[in-house]
């Protein structure tokens, strides 16, 4: 692998916690490209974006010149004069040029600046070219610029390893094929939001993938069934699902190394040198030995090797435990109600969504993964709006069939 752009410069040792010294390190590869309000999004396309099965967006999703006619397998509901729709399959709002103002102005300028993304992303100067003849399955790949001018295939797993700074921008003259079943994984605190794919032919996201990053493609966006999305699918043409989750990254995040943790179905384990301090709380966690924390919260209790731990869940059935939340609970919150919610929506294996939950386990932690689990039971309960959120109509609805 040769004409790699230059990796990190110089670290810093900004703490040491248990032995264990995170590391922070400037930012490798290029700057990051500017989304302007494509950004806002986490569909965007401009002749049509459709979906059947049961597809859970967290995000908004725009389209933009064709008319809200195209959007379709999303059950849109829209207010009279309303300047956006919702859906039960969208935590966000559904924006199309046909409703009310000011939404049209802001979709031109939503797509102006997603073309001019793309021309950006596809016209930086490569740091490396032609990598594996197009095939990057299995590689491990640091920040910079690649450059293809054929088809880019992903048959296996491809990882992506850099810090939360770090930036990858991916030109792709034709095709980017995702096998069924193949990850892009981010590890040592990559993020989904500085991954960049410019792509002029079609995106095809295979069956049961996992795919990160934003998406900035001159034509079209396909996701087969069951594939996941970590990031944005911003296409010149047509974004199409089939029961798939796109969220858009969490932003906000900071991350360090820590030992892979131990999860039971009743607690969540966390080694003591993974804790950076005790004013920093988990959001999210990695089976690649990553875990991200939220500045301004409180850690759970510590055991006395001063390891990190949630509190078990009790003896009482989960749906049991569920009818006893009487608070609301939404994006960002974090306590024992969460973790059993949390447990309780694995339990239901209700799609896609919490099964991806189930990967990641029960954090404690209300996030993405969260909300869409959530949504996509509020979907198939007939909840509606199923925007994700834990407030009285789910209470009451778990309380009367559970």
């Amino acid at each position: 692998m040769k004409n790699f752009s230059k990796l990190r410069a110089l670290t810093l040792v900004i703490c040491v916690f248990g032995g264990i010294a995170p590391i922070v390190a400037l930012a490798a590869g290029p700057a990051a490209v500017n989304l302007g309000a494509a950004g806002n999004f986490a569909i965007l396309a401009k002749t049509g974006v459709s979906s059947t099965g049961s597809t859970i967006v967290i995000g908004d999703v725009g389209l933009s010149p064709a008319a809200a006619s195209y959007i379709t397998g999303f059950a849109l509901t829209l207010p009279s004069a309303g300047a956006f729709s919702t859906s039960a399959l969208v935590s966000g709002k559904i924006y199309a040029p046909d409703y009310a103002n000011p939404t049209p102005a802001n979709l031109t300028t939503a797509v102006l600046d997603m073309q001019n993304a793309y021309t950006d992303a596809a016209g930086r100067p490569a740091g490396t070219t032609e990598l594996g003849a197009g095939n990057i399955g299995g590689l491990t790949l640091a920040p910079g610029v690649y450059r293809w001018g054929t088809n880019v295939t992903i048959p296996t797993n491809v990882t992506l390893s850099g810090g939360a700074g770090d930036v990858w921008i991916f030109q792709i003259a034709g095709n980017l094929t995702v096998s069924s079943a193949a990850k892009v994984i981010l590890s040592s605190g990559a993020q989904p939001g500085n991954v960049f794919w410019a792509v002029a032919g079609q995106t095809t996201i295979g069956t049961g993938a996992a795919f990160s990053g934003n998406i900035l493609d001159q034509t079209t966006v396909v996701m087969n069934t069951s594939a996941q999305l970590n990031g944005r699918a911003l296409a010149q043409a047509a974004v199409t699902l089939d029961s798939n989750s796109v969220a858009v990254p969490y932003t906000g995040m900071t991350s360090v190394t820590y030992n892979t943790p131990v999860y039971t179905p009743a607690q969540v384990y966390i080694p003591a040198a993974a804790t950076p301090s005790n004013t920093a709380a988990p959001v999210a966690q990695s089976s690649a030995g990553l875990t991200y924390y939220q500045a301004g919260q409180s850690m759970p209790a510590r055991d006395a090797s001063g390891n990190l731990l949630v509190s078990a869940a009790p003896s009482a059935s989960l749906s049991q435990q569920v009818k006893m939340i009487t608070v609301d609970l939404r994006e960002g919150s974090r306590n024992d109600h969460v973790m059993l919610l949390q447990q309780f929506l694995i339990s239901q294996n209700t799609g896609q969504a919490a099964r991806s939950l189930a990967a990641t386990g029960a954090t404690a932690y209300f996030g993405a993964l969260t909300r869409a689990a959530l949504a996509e039971f509020q979907a198939q309960a007939g909840i509606s709006p199923a925007l994700g959120n834990f407030g009285p109509m789910t209470r009451s609805y778990i309380s009367a069939h559970y």
